[in-house]
């Protein structure tokens, strides 16, 4: 299994994603960027559909996306079925839909948290695990 982190923003989360890929080549963890790759106005599904379908595949292991509010990336992630895409602006949230939900995609809204918050969601969210259990029952239910 690859342990790629894979990343994609639109124009308004393009400096926040930048933050995220910064944070991750200083802790060395490796990446492959779906872009956006300017802050030039753009289209977010022209990138989150790439990212979900390298996370369903297996090309990367999780994804880390992020718009201005975070809704529209994580409404074009969950169309694909195999993704789980949390939109997480605190590090509880993001501890509960690794270790409950099994998210496979972290969601930030890049202008709504600042930078120092989604680096501590960014952290919980690599490292928290699935707890299996009661909650496998449930992720498994989601897909169609």
């Amino acid at each position: 299994m690859s342990t790629t982190i894979g990343l994609c923003s639109d124009h308004a989360g393009f400096l926040m994603k930048e933050c995220v890929r910064i944070r991750l080549d200083q802790e060395n963890i490796p990446y492959k960027d779906f872009g956006a790759y300017s802050p030039e106005a753009c289209d977010y599904p022209d990138f989150a559909h790439p990212l979900a379908k390298a996370v369903e595949s297996g090309e990367v292991h999780l994804g880390i996306a992020v718009c201005g509010t975070g809704n529209g990336i994580a409404m074009t992630l969950n169309k694909h079925q195999g993704i789980r895409a949390a939109l997480c602006w605190e590090s509880a949230v993001a501890h509960l839909s690794r270790a409950h939900n099994d998210a496979n995609i972290l969601v930030l809204p890049g202008r709504f948290i600042p930078e120092e918050t989604a680096m501590k969601v960014l952290s919980v969210f690599l490292t928290t695990e699935f707890e299996e259990g009661r909650h496998r029952r449930r992720v498994d239910k989601i897909a169609l």
